[in-house]
């Protein structure tokens, strides 16, 4: 259980910090319309991920007898792990429009979210490879690793968005840039983990 527990809140905190198009939105619309209209962007993936959990999970039952292919799944994810820790290393990029548009929040997070490559990269690779390995254990373990994700997840948005409503300069500043980096070790020792895993299914599917 505590593999589980960590694999929520170390893959919950880094997609809540790392920069993409749900983050940069978060942003845009606190600085535009304020720290409400941000709060509910961040909410976005509470509305859009449910079909990809439940297709990535589809995917991994019919070709959990696989253990080669889990494998290259395994290996995949922690590719995509790895690209996330590197991108944590990058300076935040944010590119905010000062136009005066209708707010929207929710109807802009929810096609940002589900239109971003980002969700369905994590679920069919090493979303649903944890979340597999969560509800083989029990089912308890998978609601704790879901709960645990979200949690972190919309909450380090929703962090953000309060802090951008109050501060511009924090989100690139030391501080900021620290807590990414930190977050971006810790991935990859977890995408080396993924890589073990990987290593361990192709051995065993020979």
């Amino acid at each position: 259980m505590k593999e589980i527990i960590l694999s929520g809140l170390v893959l919950g905190l880094s997609a809540g910090f790392a920069p993409g198009p749900l983050m940069a939105l978060v942003l845009a619309q606190t600085l535009r319309h304020g720290t409400r209209e941000g709060c509910k962007t961040a909410l976005a993936p509470l509305l859009t991920d449910l079909p990809v959990i439940l297709l990535s999970l589809f995917f991994t039952t019919q070709v959990a007898r696989l253990r080669p292919l889990l494998g290259l799944i395994s290996l995949a994810g922690a590719a995509f792990i790895l690209h996330l820790a590197w991108e944590s290393f990058r300076p935040p990029r944010l590119e905010l429009d000062d136009g005066q548009t209708p707010a929207q929040s929710w109807r802009k997070g929810f096609l940002t979210n589900l239109l971003s490559p980002n969700p369905w990269l994590f679920w069919f690779t090493v979303g649903a490879a944890t979340l597999a390995k969560a509800t083989a254990r029990s089912g308890l373990a998978a609601v704790v690793f879901l709960c645990l994700f979200y949690v972190c997840l919309c909450g380090t948005k929703l962090v953000l968005a309060l802090v951008a409503g109050r501060s511009r300069a924090f989100l690139t500043g030391r501080t900021y840039r620290l807590i990414l980096q930190a977050l971006g070790m810790v991935l990859a020792l977890f995408a080396a983990l993924l890589i073990r895993d990987g290593i361990g299914y192709l051995a065993a599917g020979k």
